[in-house]
């Protein structure tokens, strides 16, 4: 299985920087309204994924939904490093399968962590179907 072949590309997908704003965090779930979207280092390193319920949990934990306010909060304080970990690009059918079974979209990494692209569920599921 070549996964370059069936994920989405980097240019294709949504992702936030840990340097982004919570405002502009809150402003792109609002546009695109997705539960999760991946985070980025300033090396396009993929670090983890911030969820609606990260950002939930960050309102509750300031007092205010004011998004001026939210300016002053980076993306890098709500990131979980540990949620929706990567595959490499080479990865081999069964560990993506594994995988996609405990989360909606799977972030593919080069071999030096940098995002490559996003491995959706439905992508895997259609293809193996396919098989």
């Amino acid at each position: 299985m070549n996964i370059a072949k069936l994920m989405i590309p980097k240019v294709s997908t949504v992702f936030l920087h840990e340097n982004n704003t919570v405002r502009q965090g809150l402003e792109r779930f609002m546009i695109h309204g997705y539960t999760a979207i991946p985070v980025l280092n300033d090396k396009e390193q993929y670090i983890g994924s911030v969820t609606e319920g990260d950002f939930l949990r960050h309102l509750l934990a300031v007092h205010t939904t004011d998004l001026k306010i939210q300016e002053q909060y980076k993306i890098g304080d709500i990131v979980r490093r540990d949620f929706c970990p990567a595959l490499q690009i080479d990865a081999d059918r069964s560990q993506a399968v594994e995988t996609a079974l405990n989360q909606n979209f799977v972030p593919i990494v080069d071999s030096r962590g940098v995002l490559c692209g996003i491995l959706t569920r439905k992508n895997l599921i259609t293809y193996l179907a396919q098989q």
